[in-house]
């Protein structure tokens, strides 16, 4: 019988050690405990201890999830992932001997490369937002150009203080995933947007309200993510452009431009906030995939052989 309060605990002090040791966010560790629920329910279904776990048993709670519960191939990965370092844990305070998940290999999947803008459609972005008329265009104008021009997470832009923003050097610190912190460089046009936004309407939205948060929202609140989301949405709506726009849009267009410019990985890496370059290499098949656009585009063979 798997024995359900024990394992609620044991659960709470992998929580507690993602939070205290291993410094991840509110949301990962929310994440986190939403996979290892998916987990415990489906061992006390089985009638199984956390302990009695096999590679078969594994492999079948997989299945049940991609092929009866929907679950994509990318998803069943990321709780992999989780259960990995669960039981790695476990490991370590010796309520297991062995970690099973290390036997599993995740299910295959179709690489997806990052979507990015051209610079054309950024350069579109950045005029026909400029163009409204609307009160909320100052704030926008500096949430798009940040997050191109700095390359930041939604929940990185989001958490963002002001006395993080050193105007005078163009830098601000960054507090990324883990709280690892790093010094991001901005350009003079982002620093323009930025203190429009802080001199003009920034003191407007904060009215006699107190937050060292430097983006508010209309309400002079901190945004959350989605509601960073909704505001780029809503961007597209008013400029009458339809790129699919997402936070992460930008981002990703950041980091290509700068290596289709002769920007070192190294660096990139550094100022997107990756722990491996890894992470940072994707961009390099986006910048191929734009090169070969490029020469079926421009060569004149290219044509004669369509």
């Amino acid at each position: 019988m798997c024995n359900n309060i024990f394992m609620n605990v044991v659960e709470q002090e992998f929580l507690d050690y993602l939070k205290n040791d291993k410094r991840y966010t509110k949301d990962t560790i929310r994440s986190y405990q939403n996979d290892l629920d998916k987990w415990f329910d489906f061992l006390l279904r089985e009638d199984y201890e956390f302990n009695e776990v096999d590679p078969k048993l594994i492999r079948n709670f997989l299945s049940i999830e991609m092929e009866e519960n929907g679950v994509s191939h990318r998803s069943c990965r990321r709780r992999l992932s989780c259960y990995t370092t669960f039981y790695s844990f476990l490991q370590q305070r010796h309520y297991v001997e062995d970690n099973p998940f290390l036997l599993i290999e995740g299910p295959k999947m179709d690489k997806k490369y990052p979507s990015v803008l051209t610079r054309d459609q950024i350069d579109e972005l950045f005029k026909l937002n400029g163009e409204r008329t609307d009160p909320l265009m100052l704030r926008d104008q500096c949430i798009l150009k940040m997050l191109y021009y700095m390359g930041l997470r939604a929940s990185e832009l989001v958490n963002l203080e002001i006395q993080s923003i050193d105007f005078r050097s163009r830098t601000a610190r960054i507090f990324g995933k883990g709280q690892k912190e790093r010094l991001v460089p901005f350009s003079q046009d982002c620093l323009e947007a930025m203190q429009k936004y802080k001199n003009e309407l920034r003191p407007q939205l904060m009215g006699r309200k107190i937050t060292q948060i430097f983006i508010l929202n209309e309400d002079g609140e901190p945004l959350t993510v989605r509601g960073l989301e909704y505001i780029i949405d809503s961007i597209e709506e008013k400029c009458g452009l339809y790129y699919g726009l997402h936070p992460h849009t930008l981002r990703h267009s950041f980091a290509t431009h700068l290596l289709e410019n002769g920007a070192d990985l190294r660096v990139i890496q550094e100022l997107l906030g990756h722990s491996s370059i890894n992470a940072t290499q994707v961009y390099t098949h986006v910048s191929d995939k734009e090169m070969k656009q490029t020469y079926n585009t421009y060569h004149p063979t290219a044509h004669k052989e369509k």
